[in-house]
């Protein structure tokens, strides 16, 4: 009797535990969400953040938060969702600088694949060159020549990026390389940072998303040489490839994504994913990406996992190469 007892009151106590997790888990999300972005407000991430976090509050019944946390190549704001409580109302939206900075840094104070649970690759985006109007370039092979001219002066050109370890950084080196000429890098404590002074001509060329410098490109305060995806974008189907026009075989891109800490329920992660895809997938917002040059992709979990461990080879192998450390 005494043993049936016990038995009785375990599996009771089972029941009522998982009955207590299904429950708090069937009330998410239970307070606002806050979207922890690793760049600065103004640029590409930002404004696709803000569109993200619109559509998600109409459909969670609760605000979504746009907190921004730049700095040291988006790994201050990644470090804090690392830290968080794993229960879904703190969501890291980053860039494929998540999956470049394992690469670049020694130490982090967090594990990219081990410390948080990926939910979507939402979009991606080609970058695209541009140089201030002062510059005098109007193709890929006038920057090569000016680069290397400059270069035998003891004088290299200057570019800027969001950062030591970011998108625009590496897809600026993939370049400097590919090319073969000599430049020297800027690095700013975000892109919007970098931006504002390639627009003032404090710097006279950058690789950024094309998202984040069309708007300038169009207002005549930038001029576009290239794009960095393999066909043309588009968003701007008159500026050729970097690859077509002087340097075969060039690509880079600039990509979102968006995670949780590790050890979030997976009815959560479910939900988040359900979701962020389906307002990602929606004509509105599709068509309004597509207007900015971002290209929805809505992955799944598992799918954006493999493809975070593929990126970080194959910058670990980009790094190696060139020879660049985060200093």
């Amino acid at each position: 009797m005494k043993r049936n007892t016990a038995r009785c009151v375990a599996v009771s106590l089972v029941l009522f535990t998982a009955g207590t997790d299904a429950f708090a888990q069937a009330s998410y999300p239970s307070q606002p969400i806050r979207f922890i972005v690793t760049t600065a407000p103004g640029g590409g991430l930002d404004s696709f953040s803000r569109l993200l976090a619109r559509e998600l509050t109409a459909r969670a019944g609760q605000q979504v938060i746009v907190e921004n946390r730049p700095g040291a190549g988006t790994t201050i704001g990644t470090a804090a969702v690392a830290r968080a409580k794993p229960d879904g109302h703190t969501v890291l939206l980053n860039t494929s600088a998540f999956a470049i900075s394992p690469a670049i840094y020694q130490k982090l104070p967090y594990d990219a694949l081990r410390d948080f649970a990926p939910i979507t690759l939402a979009a991606s985006s080609p970058n695209l060159m541009v140089v201030h109007p002062s510059v005098p370039v109007t193709t890929v092979k006038d920057v090569i020549a000016l680069a290397k001219a400059r270069a035998n002066r003891g004088d290299p050109i200057l570019y800027a990026s969001g950062g030591n370890g970011t998108n625009g950084h590496m897809a600026a080196a993939l370049f400097v390389s590919m090319a073969q000429v000599r430049m020297t890098h800027v690095p700013y404590k975000s892109g919007s940072l970098a931006v504002i002074d390639l627009i003032a001509g404090q710097v006279p060329l950058m690789i950024d998303t094309l998202s984040s410098v069309m708007p300038h490109v169009t207002s005549a305060r930038l001029r576009a040489i290239g794009v960095s995806s393999p066909r043309r974008a588009a968003a701007v189907p008159a500026v050729p490839t970097i690859a077509e026009a002087g340097v075969p075989g060039y690509e880079s891109a600039q990509w979102y994504g968006l995670w949780v800490p590790a050890g979030a329920p997976q009815d959560i992660v479910a939900w988040l994913h359900r979701e962020t895809t389906a307002i990602l997938r929606s004509a509105g917002v599709t068509d309004r990406l597509g207007a900015e040059g971002l290209e929805v992709i809505a992955s799944s979990p598992d799918e954006f996992a493999a493809s975070i461990k593929s990126e970080i080879a194959k910058w670990t192998r980009v790094v190696k190469t060139l020879g660049i450390s985060s200093m």
